[in-house]
């Protein structure tokens, strides 16, 4: 059993050394990853949307040349364990999704996955034999049509100097920063040492 050019143990410890513990939804994503690039029948995939923050974009990440850093992955929080993958100048995408009608034939992923029970409960040695046996067969794919204002990226953003913080900002967030429009993540601003 493989997933993409990994055997799964290899997979396991790919997503041991990069998540920091093998996660049930990055091996999940591994065999959702694998079923959209069948699917997709190219080479490498142009890129990838991940309509969720939680483990699968770690799953492209390390099976795709698609990351986060490059710009090549998209994560859009819609809460949807799902991802879709393109090839270069297609406009259409393979979506693969977690499908629940699927689940009920595996009661400890269905558990996990719907938190039918508390973490401490749940059973991790049979959702991990469940996740390897049901593979890609607890997943749904169909093809999607891009839209086009995911796909762009954003290599000619003009950047300038904000004249609040000092510190240099994309242009097309206004005339600051964000962080100085009040949008930082940070209760205080950082302040320069």
């Amino acid at each position: 059993m493989n997933i993409c050019s990994y055997t799964y143990e290899e997979f396991l410890n790919l997503v041991r050394s990069f998540h920091g513990h093998v996660a049930p939804g990055v091996i999940i994503g591994g065999f959702m990853v694998d079923l959209a690039l069948a699917t997709l029948q190219a080479e490498e995939p142009a890129g990838a949307i991940c309509e969720t923050s939680s483990c699968l974009p770690d799953a492209i990440q390390l099976l795709t040349p698609c990351t986060i850093g490059n710009g090549r992955l998209k994560v859009v929080n819609i809460g949807r364990f799902a991802l879709a993958v393109w090839a270069k100048n297609q406009g259409k995408a393979i979506r693969v999704f977690l499908d629940p009608a699927k689940l009920a034939a595996w009661p400890a992923i269905n558990a996990w996955f719907l938190k039918l029970k508390p973490k401490k409960e749940q059973d991790s040695k049979a959702m991990k034999k469940e996740i390897k046996e049901a593979g890609s067969q607890i997943c749904s794919l169909h093809h999607v049509k891009l839209n086009p204002a995911f796909v762009t990226g954003e290599s000619h953003v003009l950047y300038g100097i904000c004249p609040t913080c000092k510190e240099l900002y994309p242009t097309v967030h206004g005339v600051r920063c964000l962080a100085c429009q009040g949008k930082a993540p940070y209760i205080k601003s950082p302040t320069k040492d």
